[in-house]
């Protein structure tokens, strides 16, 4: 009987000891949990304040990388702050020629009816700091939860191209000064697990207030649209 009494007692101080163990381990694993993360984004780009004028044709595409910071400010670490760096390229097709006579680059709206294209955008290539404000329903083993970042952008141009392509010739530009070098808008990104809608809504003008159509400030902005694919 005595032995027996022993037994059990080596049994339970066995699994309460165990069991601290693991509660410890578990306090520790959410005491460091953090969503760091790469992200992975393909938009579909549009033209917003176009004048009446200015269309856009075929599929203008965005894709976009990077890394971000997370960094929780709740006890549950289900809110936090996120601050990125990343790469992104963007093209726009539309019908504004962008041409450069006598080291001056001019903007026209091109007469179809006249004039048969079949090139015609500009591309943009950005450094990118996002920052987000991180709502999710996640735990440190769970890869498959809500979210709901809300953010803003901003992003440094450092190249910038054109390609306009006719049957009146070809005309190419790159890194033209006519760009805003600092473009910035607010972003979203929402959905469950690998899948999540971002859009983007640009705040300021992809042309400076040199850029002139039809003698007007060319005042175009950006909004993107597709999906975010956040990877651990």
């Amino acid at each position: 009987m005595k032995n027996t009494i022993l037994v059990v007692l080596f049994i339970t101080s066995f699994i309460s000891f165990s069991q601290n163990k693991t509660d410890k381990e578990k306090s520790e694993l959410y005491k460091n949990y953090r969503e760091d993360q790469f992200y992975i984004s393909v938009t579909y780009n549009l033209l917003n304040e176009k004048p009446a004028n200015v269309s856009q044709s075929g599929f203008s595409s965005g894709f976009h990388l990077g890394f971000i910071r997370d960094m929780p400010i709740n006890k549950k670490r289900t809110i936090a702050l996120g601050l990125g760096l990343g790469l992104s390229t963007n093209s726009f097709n539309q019908n504004i020629a962008i041409t450069d006579a006598n080291n001056k680059v001019s903007f026209n709206v091109i007469d179809e009816s006249e004039i048969n294209v079949s090139k015609n955008k500009f591309t943009t290539y950005l450094i990118e700091v996002p920052f987000e404000l991180r709502w999710r329903k996640s735990r440190p083993t769970n890869y498959s939860f809500l979210r709901i970042y809300p953010g803003f952008k901003l992003g440094y141009l450092f190249y910038n191209s054109t390609k306009l392509k006719s049957d009146q010739g070809s005309t190419k530009l790159s890194n033209i000064d006519e760009f805003n070098r600092l473009q910035y808008g607010l972003t979203l990104s929402a959905g469950y697990g690998t899948w999540n809608i971002h859009a983007y809504y640009g705040l300021n003008p992809i042309f400076n207030n040199s850029s002139k159509l039809d003698g007007a400030a060319l005042n175009l902005t950006a909004f993107k649209i597709g999906l975010m694919f956040y990877i651990l």
